[in-house]
């Protein structure tokens, strides 16, 4: 049975740099992120973003993300594949959880999730799971 977690985050840190040097668009850039959560998780994550942005200042990203915390009380850890979309000042990010990245209490976690962020304090985040 599928189960919902909602929680939101706050982005504690990022850490841009370009890659390889370029500077005008397509521009491609790396992201060191890391994150807090609240809700039905509580914890943190250290996340790493590649964006690839465009003339018009949108970008898209892929990224790995692994989180640290308690989901509706089982305390371990998981990893999350992130690919998304930013545009007119919103990140649309949808992930999957790593197949065998649980740990501890989460071993086993299965799902899906989405989040869409503004430059506000906390952002809504969501995962559909199942867990073991």
């Amino acid at each position: 049975m599928t189960t919902r977690a909602n929680a939101s985050f706050k982005i504690e840190s990022w850490e841009e740099q370009p890659l390889a040097g370029a500077t005008e668009a397509p521009r491609v850039t790396r992201a060191l992120v890391t994150k807090s959560f609240a809700g039905d998780l509580e914890g943190r994550s250290t996340l790493e973003y590649v964006l690839a942005y465009a003339a018009d200042g949108g970008a898209t990203y892929v990224g790995m993300e692994r989180v640290e915390g308690t989901l509706r009380g089982r305390a371990g850890s998981f990893v999350l594949e992130v690919r998304g979309r930013f545009e007119q000042g919103s990140a649309e990010t949808q992930w999957d959880v790593v197949p065998g990245s649980g740990t501890g209490g989460l071993s086993g976690l299965r799902g899906r999730g989405r989040a869409t962020a503004t430059h506000a304090e906390r952002n809504p985040w969501l995962l559909e799971y199942e867990l073991d």
